[in-house]
């Protein structure tokens, strides 16, 4: 049985920042013996324990493996550079936060990448750990080194670091594995790493890098990807769960001991979109729509509550107000909890969708913060060519009833860099945050309101209808958001009362070569974590001439550069890295899409229209489910 790290660790806690992170103990972590436990998974989402202890796909992994008998599963993070270099001095490997054990000593690495800017925290962790950085130098002791998460859809970069990558939900996708690596090791690990590597890939929901060779055209695009073993698929689909109310994770939220990004617990209200907004993945790699039942979530947020203590709920999906009883559901929890003061929250809402009743009961028992909405494009043609299908009408009507109903404060975020976009198109951003400005003042016969722009790099992502597009240079992005802020900032009338928050465009390059890259960016991440490179999400430790050095350095050898992965537009017959990898979308469909973006056409919502043929239902043998169930949200106990 492996010994707790913690005695060499606490020596070292106070000579680090928020030594907190790296305690455990929270409330609702689980602790199992260890020798009772047959398949053991250490479960880690690559960044510090502030952002990844509240993200919902690590804390439903670690419960539903935890609920199994003879299974356990316990959690790492990203260590701050301060512990990391203590952590080398001394010795101390990579840990679980709950039981202090080696992550060497676990079945399973799992990892959960929601951005590529993650992978360089993974080296650090495999490297912590005693785990080999390469797949091909591990040994039969060596855990399995697994990826899921979005980034997962498009693996290829990392693929020579992971031995395997599971695409979609991972509710039953863990139990499967589980119960195969169990069988491998009551059998005495017959054939070795090799083996269980094997007997997952046949199941044809595990990809497993190694078991595929890829090869490359003379002018540096790929040829094909094919199987170099016999009984291993061609395409690696991905998992999709169907009727949420059947997997009401987490249950018992963890409540964490440092401060977080998110202080509230959160209930998922339904997974998948249809909306169809053409550069958004995880709108695309999400479908069909699943709704969770009215009831199935007022069962969640009750149990929760009562486990964690927490007095905001988050109702979390990619469109929250798109759910059928979005209404019945806000309404309904605000009258039981009304005396409890818990207050309810919707990551940004469609501008379509919002409605004052809606708005009214989410704050009722908590208080107005500002409200966001996401436009994405600043002129009507731009949202044409997202499918983004709300005009500015919308928006001035819907910002209306806002600050007529006491709001003072309204967040727009855009996008810049889209396919087709122009100077003209970014700054009609400008008009549009001027003319909310203009009506907020008229409605609220007041001057004291703001409105803040909030803009992003647009990168194409796999399995979206943009995967073809070519990315805006980091050069071009800055030039044109300052175009835009010193129109707004030359505003005299409505300037003042504009917020403008964006990013540069250097992150949004990095992002771009490692979201479509393939196997040969693995050099670039490696040079970047050797380098010193780590933390890249974050602003104060990401450095753009470290990925650009790096990658100057590792490129050239195959005949391709940055710009070759970013701003370089691609073909139809282009084999892209991640064609092997099933997201149920009809690669025909997607090429459609992409040309009826360039026509600026738009395309309805399936969910209330005919089917578009995108692929998933048929091919996944999934479908949409949604209500209404027509129930009412009535309280728990009966008042006497």
């Amino acid at each position: 049985m492996p010994e707790s790290v913690f005695p060499q660790l606490e020596a070292l806690l106070p000579h680090v920042q928020k030594p907190i992170q790296y305690v455990g103990g929270e409330l609702n972590s689980t602790v199992k013996p260890w020798e009772s436990c047959d398949v053991r998974w250490a479960l880690m989402y690559p960044d510090a324990y502030e952002v990844g202890l509240p993200n919902q796909g690590v804390m439903i992994l670690y419960e539903v493996l935890n609920e199994r008998e003879g299974v356990l599963a316990e959690r790492t993070y990203s260590v701050w550079p301060d512990l990391e270099k203590l952590m080398r001095e001394h010795d101390v490997p990579q840990f679980t936060v709950d039981s202090h054990r080696p992550v060497k000593a676990f079945d399973v690495f799992g990892l959960s990448f929601s951005t590529e800017l993650g992978y360089t925290n993974m080296l650090t962790a495999l490297d912590l750990a005693g785990i080999p950085l390469e797949a091909r130098d591990r040994d039969l002791d060596d855990p399995i080194v697994l990826a899921g998460g979005h980034a997962a859809f498009n693996p290829e970069p990392i693929a020579d670091f992971i031995d395997a990558a599971v695409i979609g939900d991972g509710e039953q996708a863990v139990l499967e594995i589980t119960e195969i690596i169990r069988a491998w090791k009551a059998e005495g690990r017959p054939g070795g790493r090799e083996e269980v590597l094997f007997r997952m890939a046949r199941t044809g929901g595990v990809y497993i890098p190694r078991f595929y060779d890829v090869e490359y055209l003379p002018d540096g695009r790929i040829g094909r990807v094919v199987p170099n073993r016999s009984g291993v698929p061609w395409r690696v689909s991905k998992h999709t769960v169907m009727d949420l109310d059947e997997w009401p994770y987490p249950k018992q939220p963890l409540v964490p001991l440092a401060e977080t990004v998110h202080e509230r617990m959160s209930v998922e209200i339904f997974r998948g979109c249809t909306r169809g907004c053409r550069f958004c993945q995880a709108g695309m790699i999400t479908r069909p729509v699943r709704e969770r039942s009215i009831t199935g979530i007022g069962e969640m947020v009750d149990k929760g509550l009562k486990a964690t203590g927490f007095e905001e709920v988050g109702l979390l999906s990619l469109s929250s107000a798109d759910h059928s009883e979005i209404g019945d559901i806000a309404k309904g929890l605000a009258d039981r909890y009304e005396d409890d003061k818990i207050g309810l929250s919707l990551p940004s809402t469609r501008v379509d969708a919002f409605n004052v009743d809606l708005a009214n009961e989410l704050t009722r028992n908590g208080r107005r913060s500002g409200l966001t909405f996401a436009p994405e494009g600043g002129s009507e043609r731009m949202r044409k060519v997202i499918n983004k299908m709300v005009s500015e009408e919308d928006l001035i009507r819907t910002v209306a009833t806002a600050y007529g109903n006491g709001w003072r404060q309204v967040k727009l975020y855009f996008m810049c860099g889209l396919p087709t976009e122009t100077d003209d198109d970014v700054l009609q951003i400008a008009d549009m945050a001027a003319n909310v400005i203009a009506k907020g003042r008229e409605v609220s016969k007041s001057n004291d309101i703001r409105c803040t722009v909030s803009i992003g790099g647009f990168v194409p992502k796999p399995h979206t209808p943009f995967q073809w597009a070519p990315q805006l240079s980091a050069e071009e992005t800055d030039a044109r958001l300052e175009k835009l802020r010193d129109k707004i900032r030359g505003d005299k009338k409505y300037g003042r009362s504009i917020g403008f928050r964006y990013h540069d465009g250097k992150p949004g390059i990095v992002e771009g070569l490692l979201s479509r890259g393939d196997r040969r960016v693995g050099a670039v991440i490696r040079a970047v974590y050797e380098d010193g490179g780590r933390f890249d999400g974050w602003r104060e430790h990401f450095s753009y001439d470290r990925w650009m050095e790096c990658a100057d350095k590792t490129l050239p050898q195959f005949g391709v550069d940055v710009d070759w992965y970013t701003t370089r537009e691609r073909t139809y017959e282009e084999v892209l890295p991640w064609d092997h990898l099933d997201s149920g979308l009809d690669k025909d469909w997607l090429w459609e899409d992409w040309q009826d973006a360039l026509d600026e056409t738009e395309v309805e919502d399936c969910r209330w229209t005919p089917c578009f043929d995108c692929g998933v239902c048929p091919q996944m043998d999934t479908h949409i489910q949604i209500g209404p169930t027509g129930k009412k949200l009535l309280p728990l106990t009966v008042v006497k």
